[in-house]
């Protein structure tokens, strides 16, 4: 029964989900959803134990309510970044 409830409550964008961003790697994270904002706080810090093994730094965490399209964003210019780079403008 809970998990129908936090399928409606994603569904309507009324979930509660942990993003974080990091700055290395440039990336942002969801996870979730969770049907309040304290269930989605007490799971941050496993959230972020695992990040810090895989030596993500720069970290910043937010509880919110949210319907993410993707559950991780990998910022492609970042990598692609190199001190030639010329801009391109159309």
């Amino acid at each position: 029964m809970k998990e129908l409830m936090i399928e409606i409550v994603n569904f309507l964008g009324l979930a509660y989900w942990v993003e974080i961003v990091t700055e290395t790697p440039k990336c942002t994270y969801y996870f979730g959803p969770f049907l309040q904002a304290k269930a989605a706080e007490n799971a941050t810090e496993g959230y972020l134990e695992d990040l810090k093994n895989e030596g993500a730094s720069g970290i910043k965490v937010q509880v919110k309510r949210c319907k993410p399209g993707d559950l991780t964003i990998f910022d492609e210019y970042e990598g692609k970044k190199t001190k030639s780079a010329i801009p391109s403008f159309t």
